[in-house]
């Protein structure tokens, strides 16, 4: 570790990815609020679900990255505006599935299109050069990540998460 890299948070590449994942997140909130009135977590939904129907509560918060009281909630906000069903699941029992409903699917594809919009231009803001590095760096970031949470599941020093939770 050099002199650079020790003692501040704002350093550490973890820290300032985050904050760049964050910022543009916020970026996204701010506008499918304003223009879709939809949360953040609302237009994962729908777009998870426009993928992947249907999918469980489980599935679909794992999938999200929120916990499940927070999928809950969202999933309960499309209900209520009837931009996704639930319904007892084909595979049985009490399992209840989730999925879009028609008017939940024209809005997605309404919001897909501002979200091209922003992926165009955070892309556009990039050479291809970077681009290339950048989606490169980020398999390789990802892939050391997901190897240090197996590890740690490995070794017991994970006792808070669902072990199922990473694949």
């Amino acid at each position: 570790m050099n002199e650079e890299n020790s003692g501040s948070l704002k350093t550490l590449l973890a820290y300032r990815y985050q904050s760049v994942a964050n910022l543009m997140a916020r970026s996204a909130q701010v506008r499918y609020r304003a223009e879709f009135d939809l949360a953040i977590g609302e237009w994962r939904a729908l777009a998870l679900l426009a993928d992947r129907s249907p999918m469980s509560l489980n599935e679909l918060a794992l999938a999200s990255a929120l916990d499940k009281g927070q999928m809950s909630r969202v999933a309960k906000a499309l209900v209520t505006r009837k931009l996704i069903r639930r319904e007892p699941s084909s595979r049985g029992g009490k399992l209840i599935e989730l999925s879009l409903s028609p008017q939940g699917r024209q809005l997605y594809h309404r919001v897909m299109v501002a979200a091209l919009e922003r992926d165009e231009a955070f892309n556009g803001c990039l050479t291809d050069e970077e681009r290339a590095c950048l989606n490169s760096a980020m398999v390789k970031l990802g892939a050391l990540a997901l190897e240090m949470v197996r590890a740690h599941k490995r070794a017991g020093q994970d006792p808070a998460s669902d072990p199922a939770h990473v694949d």
